[in-house]
C-alpha cells in the first residue's frame, strides 16, 4: 500500500504539524534532513551490492582496468544513489511546492556532478593503465603525451560540468556558452604565451626529442631532463641547479640527446716529439690500432689512426674510434684503459710526447 504526504502528516502529532520556520510544517523540518540521511545510508548498501556485483562480472574478464575501475566508482556511485533516493523520496513528505522544485533541482545537480565526478576518475584511470602499458613502455615519450591528454581531458570535464550546473540552476546555457566563448578568446589573447608553452608541450610529446630521465644538451647547456609540464620543461645541471624552459621555446631550441646514442666516439691527438723516427712513428700508429681492434667494446667498422701531420712543435697522430655502449660511466673507463694502453705503446717505441718548446738560436 502506498503511503502519501497527506497520511504521513495525518500521522504526525498535532504539535509537530505547527508552523516552523520558512514556511514548513515542524515535522517537515525534521524529515527532511532524516530523509537524506536514510537515503545516504540506503546508497551505502546498494552501492556494495552494485560493487560486488560488477566486481564478480570483471573477475571474469581477462581484462585489468575493469578490476581498477569498480572501487574508483564507489564514491560517485553513492553520490549518485543518494540523490535519486531523495528526488523519488520527496514527494511523500507533502513539501511546498518552492521547496520541493529545489530538492529536485539539487538532487539534479548532485547527480550531474555525480556523473562527471565518475568520468573525471575514468580519465585518471585511464591515463594511469595507458601509461603502465606495455605500448607506453616500448615508447616512453608517449607517457608524456598520454599525461597531457589526461590533462587536458579533466580540464575539459570540469568546464562541462560547470557549465552543467550553471545550466541546471537556470541560468541560460546559450549565453553562459557565448560568454565563455568570448571570455576565452579575451584570456586566450591575454595568455598567448601560455597557450603557446601549452602547444609546445604538444610537441615535445609527439616529437620525442628527449624523455625524463635523459641525459640532454640544449643551447648552451647541459642536463638530465627532470619533468615535463604543460608550460615548462625542467632541467637538472651538473652543478644540481635547476633550469626551467618554456615548452615554445624549447620546441624551437637545438636539443641534443646523449641518451639516443648508440655509440660514444674517442677522439684525440697524440702530439710526438720532432725527435721521433719514421720507424718509431710506424711502431706508435700499429700499436695503437692493435689496443683500439683488440678491446671487446670496439665499433670495429670505423678505426682511425693515422699520421696527421707536421704541427707547430710535434707529430700529431689522429685518433678517432667508437665503443659500443651508451653509458657515459662506462666510456670514462675505457677512455682511461685505452689512453693508458697508449703511453705503453709510446714508451715501447723509444719515443715520448710533446708539450710547448720554442727553440732560440742565438748568434755571437
Amino acid at each position: 500500500m502506498q503511503i502519501e504526504a497527506t497520511s504521513l502528516r495525518e500521522l504526525m502529532p498535532e504539535a509537530w504539524r505547527a508552523a516552523g520556520p520558512f514556511g514548513l510544517e515542524l515535522w517537515h523540518a525534521a524529515a527532511a534532513p532524516l530523509l537524506v540521511v536514510i537515503s545516504a545510508l540506503a546508497a551505502v548498501l546498494l552501492s556494495k551490492a552494485l560493487l560486488a556485483l560488477g566486481a564478480r562480472v570483471t573477475a571474469r574478464t581477462a581484462a585489468k582496468w575493469d578490476d581498477a575501475l569498480a572501487p574508483r566508482m564507489t564514491a560517485p556511485v553513492r553520490l549518485a544513489l543518494s540523490a535519486a533516493l531523495v528526488w523519488l523520496g520527496s514527494p511523500l513528505l507533502g513539501l511546498p511546492a518552492a521547496f520541493e522544485g529545489g530538492v529536485v533541482l539539487a538532487s539534479r545537480v548532485a547527480l550531474g556532478l555525480a556523473l562527471f565526478w565518475a568520468l573525471f576518475r575514468a580519465v585518471t584511470l585511464a591515463a594511469s593503465q595507458v601509461s603502465g602499458s606495455a605500448w607506453a613502455r616500448e615508447r616512453p615519450g608517449a607517457k608524456a603525451l598520454v599525461s597531457l591528454g589526461a590533462g587536458v581531458a579533466r580540464a575539459a570535464l570540469i568546464a562541462a560540468a560547470l557549465v552543467t550546473v550553471f545550466g541546471a540552476l537556470g541560468y541560460p546555457v546559450a549565453s553562459l556558452v557565448a560568454g565563455l566563448g568570448l571570455g576565452g578568446l579575451a584570456v586566450a589573447l591575454a595568455a598567448q604565451k601560455t597557450v603557446e608553452n601549452l602547444f609546445g608541450a604538444f610537441a615535445l610529446a609527439v616529437d620525442q626529442p628527449f624523455r625524463e630521465g635523459d641525459f640532454v644538451k640544449v643551447d648552451d647547456f647541459v642536463g638530465t631532463v627532470e619533468r615535463i609540464g604543460m608550460r615548462s620543461t625542467r632541467f637538472r645541471t651538473l652543478d644540481r641547479t635547476l633550469i626551467a624552459l618554456p615548452n615554445a621555446k624549447l620546441a624551437d631550441s637545438r636539443i641534443e640527446s646523449f641518451a639516443a646514442r648508440d655509440r660514444i666516439r674517442l677522439a684525440c691527438t697524440l702530439g710526438l716529439t720532432y725527435g721521433t723516427s719514421a720507424s718509431q712513428l710506424r711502431q706508435v700508429l700499429e700499436g695503437v690500432e692493435r689496443i683500439l681492434r683488440a678491446h671487446p667494446k670496439i665499433w670495429p667498422d670505423a678505426v682511425v689512426v693515422r699520421f696527421k701531420e707536421l704541427a707547430a712543435y710535434s707529430l700529431d697522430v689522429e685518433v678517432m674510434a667508437w665503443f659500443q655502449t651508451s653509458d657515459f660511466g662506462e666510456f670514462q673507463g675505457i677512455r682511461q684503459e685505452v689512453l693508458l694502453g697508449f703511453m705503453d705503446v709510446v714508451e715501447r717505441a723509444g719515443a715520448s710526447f710533446a708539450f710547448p718548446t720554442r727553440t732560440v738560436h742565438v748568434r755571437a
